[in-house]
């Protein structure tokens, strides 16, 4: 078990995507550092069974409905959290997901079959995934952003991906919104840096959560041929647990380990992004 973050008691992290699997080991170790977690989700009630996981932990936490991009929304959360909290020290911009319209299904233009291919896919499926994912954040770091200036060492820390470094074949919209994350990430990072706010983002391997499962699983529990690829092209010959995330988290969370640390994604992908396939 990681040792207590001291320095993480008492102050607020809102964790947008709350109840997904990475975010809420996110939420729970967060709580179990001290920290007062408020979890946003478009569905309360998702984000409530996390609730009640660390209240009966002994930690304090609260869920809110919230639409990442409605920001009407938002700053109803935020009113919501600050009656609750107080302040908001952390933010973590985890909504994402994607979306079949947003999908091809095939990896390459001339494979032969049927299905949905770069000129099948939806234009409003593609702008919902690249919104959720970018503009989400955006929004939310907006929204949140006054309230970490009051704090005396915010953060705000990204969800990214491996998608952003180098795009995944059939989600093109996903691979696009993670891409311009990263860039995002470090543009805040220098527009906030005498601030004090820091800005960093986490970047996952290859993980199993509910919004890729149908891509990795087959319906018989055995592993696809995309997960085969995966699995090879990853040295650590393994997917990643949500608790393999939880020591970049507090690292980049917690100003006395991490205070001139800002701008940087950092992988944590057991070595795939390393790994030329040779």
């Amino acid at each position: 078990m990681i040792p207590l973050h001291e320095n993480l008691a008492g102050k607020t992290a809102v964790i947008t995507g709350g109840s997904g699997v990475l975010c809420s080991a996110m939420a729970r170790e967060l709580a179990r550092h001290g920290m007062k977690v408020a979890i946003l989700n478009r569905t309360a009630e998702k984000g409530q069974a996390v609730v009640k996981q660390i209240m009966a932990a002994g930690g304090t936490a609260c869920s809110v409905s919230a639409d990442v991009l409605d920001r009407r929304s938002l700053v109803q959360a935020k009113e919501d959290i600050l009656g609750r909290f107080g302040s908001v020290e952390l933010l973590i911009n985890g909504a994402g997901g994607n979306h079949p319209d947003a999908i091809t299904d095939v990896e390459t233009y001339v494979e032969a079959g049927e299905g949905q291919s770069f000129f099948d896919m939806d234009e409003g499926g593609f702008s919902t995934v690249f919104s959720t994912n970018f503009t989400g954040a955006f929004l939310a770091s907006q929204v949140f952003g006054k309230e970490l200036l009051k704090a005396d060492s915010p953060a705000i820390i990204n969800l990214s991906s491996m998608s952003a470094y180098s795009p995944m074949t059939k989600v093109p919209a996903y691979s696009a919104a993670k891409a311009s994350i990263n860039n995002f990430t470090m543009w805040m990072a220098v527009h906030f840096a005498e601030t004090g706010l820091r800005v960093n983002a986490i970047a996952p391997g290859f993980f199993l959560t509910k919004q890729n499962h149908d891509l990795l699983i087959n319906r018989d529990g055995t592993l696809t041929g995309r997960s085969n690829k995966i699995i090879a092209g990853t040295p650590m010959k393994r997917f990643g647990k949500p608790e393999d995330l939880l020591g970049t988290l507090l690292w980049l969370a917690d100003e006395s380990y991490s205070g001139f640390v800002t701008g940087v994604t950092v992988p944590v992908d057991g070595g795939f992004m390393a790994y030329s396939g040779v």
